[in-house]
């Protein structure tokens, strides 16, 4: 070690970005912080922030989640909680970008995160945000890059990344849950898939496929008549992880 010399490396910043997605009025949505501050005043972003030098990636996600929302997140799981207290919303690593240009202040590597909480209420604006939004993310991307909102650095393509992992993932994996209440219906999970997917599914189907793993969901015991009309059963989310057959989305 005593030859090592750190100042032969080029410095640069490490930090998180969050896309955090709920399914608000039907639609899948994302949060988005308007910023207050160059580079990119003005412009849409996705929540985040630099990396403290004695924190970690997890507990800096974690750290920028809470001051822009307030949820504590939990991982993937089988892991443990990510910081003290209840678990809230669903939380896991991304990737990672780099682009040498990707920041005209210095070079910066991003770790994202996507973050997933059901019905999650109005944000409000923290740090060098002016304000924050949740926004369709069928408006955010468009038809195409260049149909969709610009966004700050490249928090495009990070939320398009973001979107496309929830929607891969929800064809064979319980992550769909995480949309949802504690307790929930099966019309309301169909809604999730739906929102997430961005199609129409057949109610019988639906109910056919999600049923087919056993412990996958698990009757509460309970009945709601929050939707209206007659009272629904309840489910919760199992201890099931993968779906057996996965339920593939159908073309849009």
């Amino acid at each position: 070690m005593s030859r090592y010399d750190p100042s032969a490396f080029p410095p640069f910043a490490v930090t998180v970005d969050l896309v955090v997605l709920t399914v608000r009025d039907h639609s899948l949505c994302a949060l988005l912080v308007r910023r207050g501050e160059p580079p990119y005043q003005g412009y849409w972003a996705l929540p985040g922030g630099f990396v403290r030098p004695d924190e970690g990636l997890a507990e800096a996600a974690s750290r920028e989640l809470a001051e822009e929302t307030g949820l504590r997140a939990h991982s993937a799981p089988g892991h443990e909680a990510v910081g003290p207290g209840a678990a809230g919303a669903h939380l896991e690593q991304l990737a990672t970008y780099g682009h040498p240009q990707r920041d005209p202040r210095m070079r910066v590597v991003s770790v994202a995160y996507l973050v997933l909480a059901p019905d999650l209420p109005t944000p409000r604006a923290g740090g060098d945000a002016s304000s924050a939004r949740w926004a369709p993310v069928s408006e955010l991307l468009g038809e195409s890059p260049a149909d969709g909102v610009p966004l700050a650095f490249d928090h495009g393509l990070i939320l398009a990344d973001g979107v496309e992992r929830a929607r891969s993932k929800i064809e064979y994996s319980s992550l769909a849950t995480a949309f949802c209440p504690p307790e929930f219906t099966m019309g309301e999970l169909r809604r999730v898939y739906e929102a997430v997917w961005g199609v129409a599914l057949d109610p019988r189907n639906f109910h056919r496929k999600v049923t087919g793993t056993p412990g996958f969901l698990l009757p509460s015991g309970g009945t709601t008549t929050r939707q209206g009309g007659r009272p629904a059963q309840l489910f919760t989310a199992g201890g099931a992880t993968v779906l057996n057959p996965p339920m593939l989305r159908p073309d849009s």
